[in-house]
This record gives C-alpha cells, sequence and structure tokens, in this order.
C-alpha cells in the first residue's frame, strides 16, 4: 500500500461514513419510543458519548497496530484468528455490505422522492412478497458506479469523499442555522415540557406514559436508531495503511471526525424539536423527520433541498463503506480466511477484486430486499465487537505494558470503562426487553464458527 491520505482525507472518510441517512430519519422512532424533547437530547448525548469515547480507545489500538484490516487487525492481533474471522464474517455478510445496500436504497427512495415516476412505476419482477423495483436498482447502480470509481485508484475515491462530505456538511450547518433562524413557530419548550416523564406511542393509538422496565427498553429501542447512525467511523482504521503517518492521523480523524458529527447531529434534532410538535415528529410520513421540519421552515422548496441534501448525504456514504471495506477483506484474504483470488492490488494499487465482490455481495442485498430487517437487528452486534475491541485496550495494557504506544487512550481507564459500561448496559436491556433485535445477529456470529473451521481443515 502506498500511503497516499492526508489528515483531511481521513477526517472526510470518518465523516462521511458515518453521516447516512440515519439522522433525516430514526429521531421519530426515539420520539415513538420515549414522547419526550429532554428523552430525544439524552439519547442522542449518551450515542455521542459513547462513540468519542470508543474512538479514543481505538486510538491508542491504531497506534499499536497502524496496518490496514483496522478493527479486524486488532481483534486478530490481541484475541486470535477467530475472533477476527468472525468479525470479518459478520463485516462481509451484513455489516457493511448491508450497510452500503440500505444508504444505497435511501438515496433511491429520496430520489423517488424528487421523481415520482420512480415510486409509481409498477415492480420489474414480483413474485409474491419478493419484489424487484426501479429504485432498487438505481441503488444498484450507484453501489456499482462507486465500486468502479474506487477500482480507479485511491486518489479517486477520496476525490469522491472529499467532495461530497464537504458538501453536506455545508447542507447540515446550512439546515441548522437556517432552520433556527427562520422557523416560524418554535415548538422546542413545548417538546420539553413533558420532563423525563417518558410515553409510548408505537402505533399512533395514542401515548401511555411508561417507567421501570418498560422505560429501560424504550430507551434501548431508542437507541437501536441513535447507535446506527453514529457508527462505521472506525472504517477509517480499515485504510490505515494507505494513510500517511497513520499512528498520529488515524486517531486524530476518528476523534475529531466523532465528535463533529455528534455535535451536527445534536443540533439537528434541536432543529427537529423546534420545527415539528411531538406527534410531528413520532409519525413523520415515512419516518422523514428531516423533511417534515424542511417543510414547515421553507414549505414545499424546503422538501426539495431536504431531499437534495439527503442524496448527497447517502451518496457520499456508500463511498466511503466502499472504499475503507474491501480492504478489510484483502486482509482476510491474506491471513488465509477468505477467497485468495482477492489478494492482488490492480495496477491503481488498490484491491479491486474484492472491491468488486463487496459490491456484488451488497447488490444482492438490495435486490433480496432483506437488508432492512437486518439491519434493524445487527446494531447489537456492532456494539459488541465495539465492546470486545475497547476491551482489548486494557487486556493489553495488562499483557504487554511494555509495547510502544506513540498515543494512548485519554483518561484511562476512565474511558474504556464509560464504553464498556454504557454498551453493556444497552446490550443487557436489549436482550431482556428487545430480543427481537438480539438472537438474529447472534444466530449470525454462530453460524460463522463452523465456517471459520471449514476454512482451517482446507488451510
Amino acid at each position: 500500500m502506498t500511503r497516499q491520505l492526508k489528515l483531511w482525507d481521513a477526517i472526510m472518510i470518518v465523516m462521511g461514513s458515518m453521516i447516512g441517512s440515519g439522522i433525516f430519519i430514526v429521531s421519530a422512532d426515539i420520539m415513538r419510543q420515549l414522547g419526550s424533547g429532554w428523552w430525544m437530547v439524552v439519547v442522542w448525548v449518551i450515542t455521542g458519548v459513547m462513540t468519542v469515547a470508543a474512538a479514543i480507545c481505538y486510538g491508542e489500538l491504531s497506534s499499536m497496530y497502524p496496518k490496514a484490516g483496522g478493527q479486524y487487525t486488532y481483534l486478530t492481533e490481541i484475541f486470535g484468528k477467530m475472533t477476527g474471522f468472525l468479525y470479518g464474517w459478520s463485516l462481509f455478510t451484513v455489516i457493511q455490505t448491508g450497510t452500503i445496500a440500505a444508504v444505497a436504497v435511501a438515496f433511491g427512495k429520496f430520489t423517488a422522492y424528487l421523481i415520482p415516476e420512480l415510486n409509481n412505476a409498477a415492480p420489474i419482477f414480483q413474485q409474491g412478497d419478493f419484489k424487484i423495483t426501479w429504485i432498487q436498482i438505481l441503488a444498484i447502480l450507484v453501489i456499482l458506479l462507486l465500486t468502479f470509481i474506487n477500482t480507479r485508484g485511491v486518489q479517486s475515491g477520496k476525490l469522491v469523499q472529499s467532495v461530497f462530505t464537504s458538501s453536506k456538511i455545508l447542507a447540515l450547518l446550512v439546515l441548522i442555522i437556517g432552520g433556527a433562524v427562520m422557523v416560524k413557530h418554535n415548538f422546542f419548550m413545548d417538546n420539553l415540557s413533558f420532563g423525563f416523564q417518558a410515553s409510548q406511542n408505537l402505533k399512533g393509538l395514542g401515548w401511555t406514559d411508561i417507567s421501570g422496565g418498560v422505560l429501560m427498553g424504550g430507551v434501548a429501542a431508542a437507541m437501536v436508531g441513535s447507535v446506527f447512525s453514529s457508527v462505521a467511523w472506525e472504517n477509517v482504521t480499515f485504510i490505515a495503511g494507505e494513510i500517511e503517518n497513520p499512528k498520529r492521523n488515524v486517531v486524530r480523524a476518528m476523534v475529531w471526525g466523532t465528535a463533529l458529527v455528534m455535535i451536527l447531529y445534536l443540533f439537528c434534532n434541536f432543529i427537529y424539536l423546534m420545527a415539528l410538535e411531538r406527534d410531528e415528529i413520532a409519525f413523520a410520513q415515512n419516518d422523514r423527520v428531516a423533511v417534515a421540519a424542511a417543510e414547515k421552515i421553507l414549505g414545499h422548496t424546503g422538501t426539495v433541498i431536504m431531499a437534495i441534501l439527503v442524496m448527497i448525504s447517502t451518496f457520499g456514504c456508500v463511498n466511503g463503506l466502499v472504499l475503507s471495506g474491501a480492504r478489510v477483506f484483502q486482509k482476510m484474504a491474506v491471513d488465509g480466511l477468505f477467497l485468495k483470488q482477492i489478494i492482488p492490488n490492480n495496477k491503481f494499487n488498490v484491491p479491486s477484486r474484492s472491491l468488486w465482490v463487496q459490491g456484488a455481495w451488497a447488490s444482492l442485498l438490495c435486490m433480496s430486499g432483506q437488508y432492512g430487517d437486518l439491519l434493524d437487528m445487527i446494531s447489537f452486534v456492532i456494539v459488541l465487537f465495539y465492546m470486545l475491541t475497547v476491551a482489548g485496550v486494557i487486556w493489553m495494557r495488562w499483557k504487554k505494558p511494555m509495547v510502544e504506544r506513540s498515543y494512548k487512550a485519554f483518561l484511562y481507564p476512565f474511558t474504556p470503562f464509560l464504553y464498556l459500561g454504557i454498551g453493556g448496559l444497552f446490550c443487557v436491556l436489549l436482550i431482556f426487553y428487545k430480543p427481537q433485535y438480539t438472537w438474529p445477529g447472534l444466530i449470525l456470529i454462530l453460524i460463522g464458527l463452523p465456517v471459520y473451521y471449514l476454512v482451517n481443515r482446507r488451510r
């Protein structure tokens, strides 16, 4: 690998991979689960603290292992090949490719908002509940286009990433500042007036006060969306082999990128609370809270602007995911845990075969229509692997204290224990109160075990 990416490029990958479609949608479910502006803010603050704490911890590991593969490499070096494989298996089967598919389809859906013919067109193929629509075809074309661009070299991929990430950050700032100035009727205090008395209205049949276990389950379910909207920042570690001075720049990119994105997310939610009443947030059409807020602020023009913003956001997000994910699968192949045919780089010095394999699987997930169900349940798995990696920081401090670390986790051991505490509580609450979000992800990991032993047996 040649080190062609600078600090700015790494920050753009962190922010671009994080900001997809989630921030424009998931606040609706958070409000349905908890029914109070205060709780909505609390959920995003907790998610922000978790995300930045994890990034700080990953920084120490990135200084110890400044190699391509990132989190896969950390888990393999610390806990062994099987653990690394299970992470890579989950990443390929759904975490990375499923996210690519979901965000690409979100691009298609918001394109259809501007071009109604895409929504109104009859399915290309339908057999029972299975169907292939023009929106899915558009999503696949976006995946294949960005895969092709990234096969032309790191410079091509980073140019797309920088342009689209800069554009969506600027657009979000305009939304936040413009919304604060131009909002016609401010509902902010009305939404905060419910205090910390939480209530639920999951089916639009009326608000019911909740407390105790139901409240804890509601908080965990609400965080599924906010957590999923705040992942993928670790993608920058996957391409550490192509970043200048990775021991310093990877951790800087992760900490600065995650902190800035979470601040943007928090201010976006303030705009939602200012522009919309509680029911308007909870039951925005198709959960498009951002579109509903933009319509309140600017009328129909606002909805068009917001749809374009989401298209820019999702396009840039898919590019960041495509660019970085393929490096992990190439590293797995080098370790004998994936298809050896994807090891070679092309003449542009990028893993083109790995990129195309990743793009093909993501396209199949688009075609299947099942990525949405999988992603609803994968936040649990993502947090489990985050926790395992953060725990690796503590383990390595005890096991190998003399290994060189150009960066050490800020406020250690408080930072890793903070993440493990919040992440552990989140996972336990989901297991007890929302098992539908947990068991499919656990089954996915367990399926990886016989695959791992089959791969090793063949070797």
